[in-house]
């Protein structure tokens, strides 16, 4: 069974920066895809960012240019480094993993405020 296990959140005033990390518990490499969902007070949920296994990433418009995925491979972990941050980024974000067979793996949240 495959875990995520997320880490990073926390309170931040606008402005600043987090980086939440999801570590997985097997090679990565065997993921089609792996990214960021955040649901919103509202219980909106929303496409952060993604990245695919030839390193191709993708970002919602409202987090271009502030926020960056990565992935260390020989950590198994994605990264998801969050600058400029706005408090309308509050949330609780959730790390996932797809296989090519369409299995989705999801991690179990971290949250995000954003308050002065």
């Amino acid at each position: 069974q495959v875990q995520l296990v997320e880490s990073g959140g926390g309170l931040v005033q606008p402005g600043g920066s987090l980086r939440l990390s999801c570590a997985a518990s097997t090679n990565i490499f065997r993921f089609k895809a792996m990214g960021w969902y955040r649901q919103t007070p509202r219980k909106q949920r929303e496409s952060v960012a993604a990245l695919n296994s030839g390193g191709t990433t993708t970002y919602r418009d409202s987090v271009k240019g502030r926020f960056t995925i990565s992935r260390d491979i020989a950590q198994n972990t994605v990264y998801l480094q969050m600058d400029s941050l706005k408090p309308e980024d509050t949330a609780v974000y959730y790390c996932y993993a797809v296989t090519d067979t369409r299995d989705t793996y999801w991690g179990q949240g971290t949250q995000v405020t954003v308050s002065s």
